[in-house]
């Protein structure tokens, strides 16, 4: 291998693994839902409260450091978000009751917002533009990928030591890989690497500082960015959801046994795996790297499972596992492209290199979708019932529907515009 080649596998696993370990941290509240109810005395809304105090803050601390990210850097942003959000759940459970686990949440929430936008980042300096969307897909495998690993590590230590210890492996490993990515990453400006194939008209007509002068308003002017943002809101939303109340509801309303409903719920998982690696490959070699056409069709792919899902539920265990799997498989995909390889090539687009912010915003509106799950279901839940809360999820993926439409359009509108005077000076 080349010795770039060399560099740009080591960062893309230095930050695969990173991003991962940030959902290995987050998966396991799913999972011992039950067991705050039974032993910490909390209800459904209560646990949806608890969901918020993790998300709420990421959510929020994304939109606002989004321009602060492009400042620092990838590594220091990564390196520091990791450190500090091992730390902020290392004694979770084990200290304090209900308002100290969730003040413990809040700043995990925090400092794991800015782990996606730096990792964003440093992927759109390494790899070359046209094959951005490739790269992206089987980058996003990672949060999925550390969702598996964090469900089933979760089973096992709540089954074999009590809910009180699951997330201190995690913590552990979370804080030791973040002082790993502050000593090898660097950019390849750090290391006065060229990366070949990179569209460089924009980084040479920016002034020095452009980035330092963005703000989050900035941002959100940029062309296609609010669109995007909207539909990654409700992608989230379901995809949440799916991660935090599944084991849930499949033990409370298809009455699996905790452990098999943990299990179980990993086919969602496994096929957003699958799906955030096959959709950036396919947008690149079909679709011609439009990549909202591609999340179109798979948005309307994931709702039509999950509505099949909701009629078929009694059906048992594979009819279950399979249709998990199938929602998964086109949830995953375009969550990853409308937040990361999208806002980061219109961030490209802007005269101010706004890549890292551009990602940060978007991923940062659509994170709001994120903690609202927990309130609103835990409410849905507690007043009408488990049935309604999966046909609550199958809306909310109709109007994904609807916003990435819109996007589209948007992004078609923007390219007729570019093209338009090229054709006529030609």
């Amino acid at each position: 291998m080349a010795p770039l080649q060399v560099r740009q596998f080591i960062t893309f696993c230095l930050l695969w693994v990173g991003y991962a370990l940030t959902y290995f941290l987050r998966k396991p509240l799913g999972v011992i839902k039950a067991d705050l109810r039974d032993q910490a005395g909390l209800n459904e809304a209560q646990l949806g409260w608890m969901d918020a105090a993790l998300l709420a803050p990421y959510a929020l601390a994304q939109m606002a450091l989004a321009p602060a990210g492009q400042r620092l850097g990838a590594r220091r942003t990564l390196g520091l978000g990791l450190l500090a959000a091992g730390g902020a759940m290392l004694p979770f459970g084990l200290v304090g009751g209900p308002g100290a686990m969730a003040m413990m949440l809040a700043l995990n929430g925090a400092a794991q917002s800015c782990c996606w936008p730096a990792c964003a980042r440093s992927l759109a300096e390494w790899f070359p533009d046209n094959r951005r969307n490739s790269v992206f897909g089987l980058f996003g495998t990672s949060a999925f990928g550390g969702g598996i690993l964090g469900t089933a590590v979760a089973v096992y230590l709540q089954g074999a030591y009590g809910w009180r210890l699951v997330h201190l492996i995690p913590s552990l490993l979370c804080m030791s890989f973040g002082l790993l990515v502050l000593l090898v990453l660097y950019s390849p400006e750090e290391l006065g690497v060229a990366v070949h194939e990179k569209d460089s008209a924009v980084t040479k007509a920016s002034p020095p500082d452009a980035a330092q002068r963005l703000t989050w308003r900035d941002v959100w002017q940029i062309p296609v960015i609010p669109e995007v943002a909207v539909s990654l809101f409700f992608l989230k939303l379901v995809r949440y959801a799916m991660y935090m109340w599944l084991p849930m509801f499949l033990s409370q309303q298809l009455h699996y046994g905790r452990q098999a409903a943990g299990l179980l719920s990993l086919s969602f998982d496994v096929g957003a795996v699958l799906g955030s690696a096959v959709i950036g490959v396919a947008v690149d070699r079909v679709f011609a790297g439009r990549a909202l056409t591609g999340c179109l069709l798979s948005v309307v792919a994931s709702t039509l499972s999950l509505l099949l899902f909701s009629l078929t539920s009694g059906w048992g265990a594979p009819a279950n596992g399979l249709l998990l799997l199938v929602a998964g498989l086109f949830n995953g995909g375009p969550d990853t492209l409308l937040g990361a390889a999208i806002p980061t090539e219109l961030g490209q687009r802007d005269e101010r290199r706004a890549a890292q912010a551009a990602s940060g915003a978007v991923n940062g509106f659509g994170s709001v979708g994120t903690f609202l799950e927990g309130p609103l279901l835990g409410a849905v839940a507690l007043h009408l019932g488990w049935p309604a809360v999966f046909y609550s999820m199958v809306l909310s993926s109709a109007l994904a529907v609807l916003c990435v439409l819109r996007a589209d359009a948007a992004d078609r509108r923007w390219r007729r515009c570019r093209v338009a005077p090229l054709l006529t000076a030609a």
